[in-house]
C-alpha cells in the first residue's frame, strides 16, 4: 500500500500510541480518516458528567482532568490524562451517560472518533480490541491503587501516594533516584479534590513539605526534592491512619 505524505504521517502518529500499536499499516490507514481534530483551551469542558455524548478521544497534546461531581457540587479528581491517553471509552462501550467530567487543565488537542465507528473497529479489528483491553486493565490498576490510598493512608498520605503514582507516569528525572519534576498543571484546589481535603489544608501541608525538603509546588509544577524521603513519608502515614486498637 502506497500512502500519501499526510496519511503516512498520521499512521505513524497512531502507531506510536499504545491503543493502536498492534495494528498494521493497512488497518491504521483505514482508521485515520475517522478521527477529527478537536482543540480546547485551558479550563474548557470536554464533556460533563451525565452528558449523553458518546465520542471517544485520544489526547495528542496537553492534560485533561477527570473528576466526579457529588450531588452537593463537590469535585473529586479521579485521574489526570495526557499524551496518547484515551478518554470517554466507557460511554462508547456501554452506551450510558458520561460517568465523570473531563476538563482541559492546559490547552489540549484531541482526536475524536464517533461511537458508531469506534464500535465498528472494535468488532472488526482484533488488534484494537486487544489494545483496548490492555488499556482498560491499566486504568483498573490505577483505580485499585487509588482505592488503596483511600483505605490505607490519611489525607497527607493519600496526596503523597497520588503524587508518586503520577510521578511514575509523567515525572521527568532531574537527578535519577532523587529529584523529579511532575508538571500536572493542577491548582491547590485540584490537589485538594483528589484527597477530599480543603485547599487551605493543602496549602499548609505543601508549605510544611517544602520546609522539610521533601517537595515543592509552584504554579502546577511539583518538584520532588528527595524521592526516598517522600516515599518514606508516604509510608509513615499508614500508621498515622491506623489509630489505636482496643482488645
Amino acid at each position: 500500500m502506497v500512502l500519501d505524505a499526510t496519511t503516512s504521517r498520521r499512521v505513524a502518529l497512531l502507531r506510536g500510541m499504545p491503543l493502536f500499536s498492534g495494528l498494521n499499516e493497512g488497518q491504521l490507514a483505514t482508521m485515520v480518516n475517522e478521527f477529527h481534530l478537536r482543540e480546547y483551551k485551558k479550563n474548557d469542558l470536554i464533556f460533563h458528567q451525565g452528558d449523553e455524548s458518546r465520542a471517544v478521544y485520544v489526547v495528542l497534546r496537553g492534560k485533561v482532568r477527570i473528576f466526579k461531581i457529588s450531588p452537593a457540587g463537590n469535585e473529586t479528581t479521579i485521574a489526570i490524562l495526557s499524551t496518547h491517553d484515551v478518554i470517554g471509552e466507557l460511554a462508547a462501550i456501554d452506551d450510558k451517560p458520561r460517568s465523570a467530567t473531563a476538563k482541559a487543565i492546559t490547552d489540549v488537542s484531541l482526536l475524536a472518533m464517533s461511537q458508531q465507528r469506534f464500535l465498528h473497529y472494535l468488532r472488526t479489528v482484533p488488534g484494537l480490541a486487544y489494545g483496548l483491553s490492555k488499556m482498560l486493565a491499566a486504568k483498573l490498576r490505577w483505580t485499585a491503587a487509588y482505592a488503596e490510598s483511600i483505605a490505607q493512608f490519611d489525607a497527607a498520605g493519600r496526596l503523597l501516594h497520588i503524587l508518586l503514582l503520577n510521578n511514575e507516569r509523567y515525572g521527568q528525572a532531574i537527578e535519577p533516584g532523587k529529584r523529579y519534576v511532575v508538571d500536572l498543571g493542577l491548582t491547590q484546589s485540584d490537589l485538594a479534590s483528589m484527597v477530599g481535603a480543603r485547599r487551605e489544608w493543602v496549602n499548609r501541608i505543601l508549605s510544611d513539605w517544602r520546609k522539610r525538603g521533601l517537595l515543592e509546588f509552584d504554579r502546577g509544577v511539583i518538584t520532588i526534592l528527595d524521592l526516598p524521603r517522600v516515599v518514606a513519608e508516604r509510608d509513615s502515614r499508614i500508621e498515622a491512619n491506623l489509630g489505636s486498637v482496643e482488645w
